[in-house]
């Protein structure tokens, strides 16, 4: 079998084992080293590459804003800035129709813009805003629909762990990723917010009590206490970086510094609460290591293959035009999603992509938005939708099944489809805000 043949056997192998159940990070490491092995010739030779790809995948200082970022995620999680964001948001929005879901939206994107975790919004905001919206007359559909349709927004406006696995895999600037993340991660907050309120105003049913909410109006002490510590940590981390003084990796540990303190000020960060914070950052650290080095013993494996150089001269060659191939990837993302957690589709699809978008002058900051964009969308879409399972494990509600909580994240997932078009359409919607 030729390099090229045996690339295609590996990624098949890779796709039924897959399928099988077999973890990915699993699947793309065994399939890289058994197709390095077929394709060179020699165990201790793929051995020894796919040790230094492990090495090289985590050895960078960059890498380093992964641990930071989760670190602070979990520690604003605990020390209640996502009720305070609640409660700011529910008082400053009391007053339109559908205002409870109006502030959920917008304590997820404030919330999105200190944690870049939608895992982490989704099972913060169930806790918080679903009992709320319930007891407040709204259907149960609708509450869980609106949760997770918003904590989507932590995979796009920054910083997001989504686009920093992306500046990873593709060598580009993680602040820049950022930067172009805010248009859009606001075009889709704002679309939300018109959504409820016209779901709320044309489609009663679904959307339960229409009238406005009796949110008591909170005092501008209040305001204050809640909405300084957030605003703070907001202007800490992405104003620091977009003006310059500090790196991403300076950022992340800058906010994860100032969340602790917030943490201990207001006494929310019990010894108890920050161990069981550092687990977790320690968990999820480990696991996307895991993902990172089984993508860069995948890419390696590639690139030994010709794979992806041959579906560039193949693309070439056969005169695509350029729209047809990015909606044929956009598709593909959006239906692995049905089936894939949002960074195995990343880690699988990017590495394959790239050097076939590369010669074509694609701009790699807009198709990482893009990619996130579509990614995102199989976030809420059945069978696997990972935030509604999210959401399911943490209600502990029998009465609200899987299938509510697809239906109710339906209107939200076509709200993104409609954002993903414009950002296809107006690139200067991502990349507009990114310094030349």
């Amino acid at each position: 079998m030729t390099p090229f043949e045996i690339g295609l056997t590996a990624l098949g192998a890779m796709g039924l084992l897959v399928l099988g159940g077999l973890h990915v990070p699993i699947a793309l490491m065994l399939c890289s080293f058994v197709g390095v092995w077929a394709i060179k010739g020699s165990l201790g030779l793929a051995a020894t590459m796919l040790g230094l790809a492990a090495n090289d995948a985590i050895a960078s200082y960059f890498f380093g804003v992964v641990p930071l970022f989760v670190l602070m995620g979990f520690l604003v999680a605990e020390a209640g800035l996502g009720r305070d964001a609640f409660d700011v948001a529910n008082s400053l929005f009391r007053r339109v129709r559908g205002g409870l879901g109006l502030g959920t939206v917008g304590a997820n994107a404030i919330f999105a813009a200190i944690t870049g975790i939608s895992i982490a919004s989704a099972a913060v905001f169930t806790k918080i805003a679903v009992p709320q919206m319930i007891r407040h007359g709204y259907t149960p559909r609708f509450a869980v629909g609106v949760v997770a349709g918003s904590s989507v927004l932590g995979m796009m406006i920054p910083p997001s762990l989504l686009l920093i696995l992306f500046g990873i895999l593709t060598e580009q600037s993680i602040g820049d990723l950022f930067i172009a993340g805010i248009g859009p991660g606001l075009l889709l907050a704002a679309l939300f917010g018109i959504g409820i309120i016209a779901m709320a105003s044309f489609t009663p049913g679904f959307v339960g009590k229409t009238d406005r909410d009796d949110v008591d109006a909170l005092t501008r002490r209040d305001l204050l206490v809640r909405g300084l510590p957030i605003t703070g940590l907001i202007l800490l981390v992405l104003g620091g970086i977009y003006a310059g003084v500090f790196t991403p990796v300076e950022a992340g540990a800058m906010g994860a510094i100032g969340a602790l303190l917030i943490g201990l000020v207001k006494r929310t960060l019990s010894p108890a609460a920050l161990w069981r914070v550092l687990v977790e950052t320690g968990l999820v650290t480990a696991a996307i290591c895991f993902l990172i080095i089984a993508a860069q013993m995948y890419a390696r494996m590639l690139a030994f293959s010709g794979v992806p150089a041959g579906f560039g001269s193949f693309v070439a060659t056969a005169e695509i035009e350029f729209w047809a191939l990015m909606i044929l990837y956009v598709l593909v993302l959006v239906v692995m999603g049905m089936i894939l957690d949002s960074s195995s589709i990343m880690l699988i699809l990017v590495p394959l992509m790239l050097p076939v978008v590369q010669p074509l002058g694609v701009d790699l900051i807009w198709f990482g938005i893009v990619t996130v964009l579509a990614v995102e969308i199989g976030l809420l879409t059945p069978p696997f939708g990972i935030s509604v399972y999210v959401i399911k494990s943490t209600l502990d509600d029998a009465s609200i099944s899987l299938g509510d909580i697809f239906k109710g994240a339906l209107p939200f997932a076509l709200m993104m489809v409609v954002v993903l078009g414009l950002v296809l359409a107006f690139p200067v919607i991502a990349t507009g805000l990114v310094p030349n």
